[in-house]
């Protein structure tokens, strides 16, 4: 499969667009933007002058569509997009490093559902993107689970595609058709403060037995062996980023909420960074392998990697992920 835009790829870049999704999944890319840290890491590494413009994407549907349409080179989305253009473009599109594996919880304000047995035919789902979304995948591994393996795709029907910001507008209106949501942080923390009766159904740690990436910056093959330098500002970048969040969590929050515009108070969320799971924030992709045999044995890959590294790029090799 031949990449559109490939050929403008080809060759070495120095205005680099980045997609990302809304919500503290993506902070290190809010810290990047805001401290030019994949420019300081590019010239660093003797790659000069280098510029990135930050786009934002309510879904990963709509980022593969622009990587794919060559007008982004970097993707900041779920595993379950990276897996499904790693496949289709017979790895043509690759990670580059993982950024965050926070917990995504399904939440509903429907006091009838209190696990996922108790949704009916009417019952509607938002997730990012149906089908191929990281909460719909995780969503179907845990419908095999609770149902039996042939049952995967049992709630399928159920969900509908909403971005995180219109699904808690969805959640907060006692009229809409959405009760339930597939939610991320701050999203997950703002539904169960300010909805009444919202209340968790799952969270994606109990379906997939740990953290599982649900950020991650892939790039096509192309782009990354016309730049090896920006791919590894960019791994380079996201260490610091990373490493900011952890050592001074006040002034990556300051950063998030003056690009993100975020009114969230700043105290609400430092106090949601220390609930558990909230600072899985590694360069390793994390419950990656588990995500793709499940795609694999649905039929959504044609292709089972044999390694994580089958999907991601030589400049993560050397991680401990799995």
């Amino acid at each position: 499969m031949v990449l559109p835009g490939s050929q403008a790829a080809a060759q070495q870049k120095t205005e680099i667009s980045l997609s990302r999704q809304p919500g503290i999944f993506y902070m290190p890319s809010h810290i990047m933007e805001k401290r030019k840290l994949i420019e300081k890491h590019a010239a660093s590494l003797g790659a000069a002058g280098v510029t990135t413009k930050w786009i934002n994407l309510s879904g990963g549907g709509a980022q593969t569509d622009a990587l794919l349409a060559g007008s982004v080179d970097i993707l900041n989305t779920g595993t379950g997009n990276l897996l499904l253009l790693w496949d289709r473009t017979r790895g043509g599109v690759k990670g580059i490093v993982a950024t965050s594996a926070q917990p995504m919880t399904l939440i509903s304000r429907d006091p009838n559902i209190k696990s996922i047995k108790d949704f009916g035919p009417n019952d509607k789902i938002a997730v990012p993107t149906v089908k191929v979304s990281t909460q719909a995948i995780v969503l179907q591994i845990a419908a095999s689970e609770i149902f039996g393996a042939d049952q995967w795709s049992k709630l399928d029907a159920s969900t509908v595609q909403l971005g995180h910001p219109d699904a808690y507008v969805a959640m907060t209106n006692a009229q809409h058709e959405v009760r339930n949501h597939f939610a991320i942080p701050p999203f997950t923390f703002l539904e169960l403060k300010n909805v009444p009766g919202a209340h968790v159904v799952l969270s994606s740690p109990d379906v997939m037995g740990g953290p599982l990436s649900q950020a991650q910056f892939f790039t096509t093959t192309k782009f990354a062996d016309a730049n090896p330098k920006i791919v590894q500002a960019v791994r380079d970048a996201t260490k610091e980023a990373q490493d900011l969040i952890r050592s001074d969590t006040k002034a990556a929050v300051d950063i998030y909420k003056e690009v993100t515009g975020d009114k969230t108070s700043v105290e609400d969320l430092l106090a949601w960074l220390k609930e558990p799971g909230m600072m899985e924030w590694n360069l390793q992709p994390q419950g990656t392998m588990k995500f793709a045999a499940h795609l694999f044995k649905v039929g959504t890959l044609k292709t089972m990697p044999k390694a994580w590294t089958d999907y991601y790029l030589p400049v993560a090799h050397d991680l401990k992920g799995n």
